[in-house]
Protein backbone atom coordinates (compact mmCIF):
# COMPACT_ATOMS: atom_id res chain seq x y z
CA UNK A 1 0.00 0.00 0.00
CA UNK A 2 1.96 3.27 -1.46
CA UNK A 3 -0.89 6.26 -0.71
CA UNK A 4 -3.39 6.82 1.89
CA UNK A 5 -6.01 6.82 -0.87
CA UNK A 6 -5.22 3.50 -2.07
CA UNK A 7 -5.70 2.27 1.51
CA UNK A 8 -9.45 3.98 2.31
CA UNK A 9 -11.34 3.96 -0.70
CA UNK A 10 -14.46 5.61 1.37
CA UNK A 11 -16.42 6.14 3.79
CA UNK A 12 -19.97 4.11 4.20
CA UNK A 13 -22.62 6.72 5.15
CA UNK A 14 -25.46 4.54 6.35
CA UNK A 15 -28.27 4.81 9.40
CA UNK A 16 -25.85 2.74 11.31
CA UNK A 17 -22.74 4.38 10.33
CA UNK A 18 -23.94 8.20 11.55
CA UNK A 19 -25.29 6.43 14.78
CA UNK A 20 -22.38 4.90 15.55
CA UNK A 21 -20.19 8.07 14.40
CA UNK A 22 -22.65 10.34 16.88
CA UNK A 23 -22.45 7.95 19.85
CA UNK A 24 -19.61 5.76 19.91
CA UNK A 25 -17.14 8.34 17.83
CA UNK A 26 -16.73 5.30 15.27
CA UNK A 27 -15.76 5.96 11.36
CA UNK A 28 -16.52 3.53 9.42
CA UNK A 29 -14.68 3.08 5.46
CA UNK A 30 -14.21 0.83 2.55
CA UNK A 31 -11.18 -0.72 2.96
CA UNK A 32 -8.68 -2.05 0.64
CA UNK A 33 -8.73 -6.15 0.97
CA UNK A 34 -5.08 -6.80 2.06
CA UNK A 35 -5.03 -3.65 3.89
CA UNK A 36 -3.83 -4.58 7.67
CA UNK A 37 -5.30 -2.76 10.93
CA UNK A 38 -1.67 -0.61 11.29
CA UNK A 39 -1.98 0.35 7.55
CA UNK A 40 -5.93 1.33 8.01
CA UNK A 41 -4.70 2.98 11.49
CA UNK A 42 -1.72 4.80 9.56
CA UNK A 43 -3.93 6.11 6.80
CA UNK A 44 -6.92 7.49 9.22
CA UNK A 45 -4.42 9.84 11.24
CA UNK A 46 -2.69 11.46 8.22
CA UNK A 47 -5.49 11.95 5.52
CA UNK A 48 -7.65 13.40 8.56
CA UNK A 49 -4.94 14.15 10.89
CA UNK A 50 -6.75 12.60 14.42
CA UNK A 51 -5.17 10.02 16.40
CA UNK A 52 -6.89 6.46 16.17
CA UNK A 53 -7.46 4.57 19.52
CA UNK A 54 -9.17 1.04 17.73
CA UNK A 55 -9.60 -0.05 14.00
CA UNK A 56 -11.98 -3.10 13.76
CA UNK A 57 -12.43 -4.90 10.02
CA UNK A 58 -14.77 -7.47 8.90
CA UNK A 59 -14.75 -8.99 5.43
CA UNK A 60 -18.69 -8.30 3.60
CA UNK A 61 -19.19 -10.97 1.54
CA UNK A 62 -21.11 -10.57 -1.99
CA UNK A 63 -24.27 -10.70 -2.64
CA UNK A 64 -26.09 -12.41 -5.19
CA UNK A 65 -27.62 -10.65 -8.23
CA UNK A 66 -29.31 -11.66 -11.55
CA UNK A 67 -29.81 -10.05 -14.86
CA UNK A 68 -32.75 -12.16 -16.26
CA UNK A 69 -31.54 -16.29 -16.55
CA UNK A 70 -27.86 -15.04 -15.73
CA UNK A 71 -26.56 -14.81 -12.42
CA UNK A 72 -23.71 -13.97 -10.34
CA UNK A 73 -22.05 -13.19 -7.00
CA UNK A 74 -20.90 -9.51 -6.42
CA UNK A 75 -16.96 -8.59 -4.80
CA UNK A 76 -16.59 -9.66 -1.19
CA UNK A 77 -14.96 -6.28 0.28
CA UNK A 78 -13.46 -5.00 3.65
CA UNK A 79 -15.32 -2.57 6.10
CA UNK A 80 -13.15 -0.93 8.99
CA UNK A 81 -14.83 0.51 12.07
CA UNK A 82 -12.48 3.23 13.40
CA UNK A 83 -12.32 4.30 17.13
CA UNK A 84 -11.17 8.04 17.45
CA UNK A 85 -9.38 8.74 20.82
CA UNK A 86 -11.02 10.68 23.84
CA UNK A 87 -10.74 14.49 23.04
CA UNK A 88 -9.87 14.01 19.08
CA UNK A 89 -12.06 16.34 16.93
CA UNK A 90 -14.66 14.24 15.22
CA UNK A 91 -14.09 14.01 10.88
CA UNK A 92 -17.62 15.89 9.55
CA UNK A 93 -18.07 13.98 6.16
CA UNK A 94 -21.68 13.20 6.27
CA UNK A 95 -23.09 16.56 6.34
CA UNK A 96 -25.03 16.40 3.32
CA UNK A 97 -27.70 14.16 5.05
Amino acid sequence: MSTVYSVIKRPIITEKGLTLKENERTLCFEVDDKASKQQIQEAVERLFKVKVQQVRTMVVPGKMRRRGKYSGYRSDWKKAYVTLREGEKMIEYGENM
